[in-house]
C-alpha cells in the first residue's frame, strides 16, 4: 500500500504517474555551455523574468541519463523509473538576482514527465541519447580519461532537435564555478483551464524556485564543446541556435526533491 499522489488516484496507489516525495535523482551528464540571440533568449522568458545583462544570450544545454527513486526502492523497477532527459537553461535575472530558466525539456518517460510538470517544467516526450562509459576496457567502453569523446542526441516527434558533442581534456578540480551549480533554477508551473470563456485564466500560473536538497556534482571532465540545433518543422528550439559555443563538461550529479518554493501567484 502506497499513498496516491498523482493521477491517476487508484485505491492502493499504485498506479499512480508519480509517487509521493521525497525524490532522488542520480544521473550521468554531458552539459556544454553556449551563447545564443540575447533577444532570443529574453523573448523565452515569463513573467517576473528579465534579461541577465551581466552575460547576455548565456545559456546551458544538458543531457542527462538519470535514475530515480522515491521512499520504496522504486530504483529496483528501472523500467519505470530510469530515463533520459534533455534540456536548456539560461541566464535570468529575478529581482535582481542571478537565476536560469528552463524553456525547453524533454523526457523518454511517463513518471519523469509528470514530475517535471508538478516542478514546473515544461517536459515533453523526446528520445534523448548519450554515450556511455563502462569499467572494462573495450573500444565501445569510453572511458572517462583525456582524449575520450561523448557525444548526445535528442529529438521529438521523428526529429533531430539538439546534438553536443564533448571532447575531455581534463578533470575538474572545483564544481562550483559551473554554469549549473552557480544559478538556482526559477521555474514557470502553468495550468490552462478549458471551460469556455476562461481560456486565459489559467488554473495555475506561479513562478517557483527549484529546492534541490543534498545537491552533489561529482567526476567532471571538462574539454572542448560542440553543440547545434537543427532547424525542425514545429519547433522553435533552433531560434536559440549557439552563435558561440564554450567548453563541454561530462560528469555525475545527484539531488533530492521534496520542497518548492512560490516567488509569484499570477493564478488570480
Amino acid at each position: 500500500m502506497t499513498k496516491p499522489y498523482a493521477v491517476p488516484l487508484s485505491p492502493r496507489g499504485l498506479s499512480s504517474i508519480a509517487p509521493p516525495p521525497p525524490w532522488h535523482y542520480s544521473g550521468d551528464f554531458i552539459l556544454v555551455e553556449f551563447w545564443a540571440d540575447p533577444a532570443a533568449v529574453a523573448a523565452v522568458l515569463p513573467k517576473g523574468l528579465t534579461a541577465d545583462p551581466a552575460s547576455p544570450g548565456h545559456a546551458t544545454a544538458l543531457f542527462i541519463d538519470w535514475q530515480f527513486t522515491g521512499s520504496n526502492d522504486e530504483m529496483l523497477d528501472p523500467a519505470r523509473y530510469q530515463y533520459r532527459e534533455f534540456f536548456i537553461l539560461v541566464d535570468a535575472l529575478h529581482d535582481g538576482k542571478p537565476v536560469s530558466y528552463c524553456p525547453y525539456i524533454f523526457v523518454d518517460n511517463d513518471s519523469a514527465m509528470m514530475r517535471g510538470l508538478i516542478q514546473g517544467f515544461p517536459k515533453r516526450y523526446g528520445q534523448v541519447h548519450q554515450t556511455r562509459s563502462f569499467a572494462a576496457l573495450s573500444p565501445a567502453a569510453a572511458p572517462v580519461a583525456a582524449g575520450t569523446r561523448f557525444a548526445a542526441t535528442a529529438s521529438a516527434a521523428g526529429q533531430r532537435l539538439a546534438r553536443a558533442e564533448v571532447k575531455l581534456e581534463k578533470a575538474v578540480e572545483d564544481v562550483s564555478k559551473l554554469s549549473i551549480a552557480g544559478r538556482p533554477v526559477v521555474n514557470l508551473r502553468y495550468f490552462p483551464r478549458l471551460a469556455a470563456g476562461q481560456h486565459e485564466t489559467p488554473a495555475v500560473n506561479e513562478l517557483v524556485l527549484s529546492v534541490m536538497d543534498n545537491a552533489q556534482i561529482a567526476g567532471v571532465w571538462t574539454g572542448e564543446g560542440k553543440l547545434s540545433f537543427p532547424i525542425a518543422e514545429g519547433e522553435e528550439i533552433s531560434d536559440l541556435q549557439p552563435v558561440r559555443v564554450g567548453a563541454g563538461f561530462r560528469g555525475s550529479m545527484a539531488y533530492s526533491v521534496t520542497d518548492l518554493k512560490t516567488l509569484s501567484d499570477n493564478t488570480k
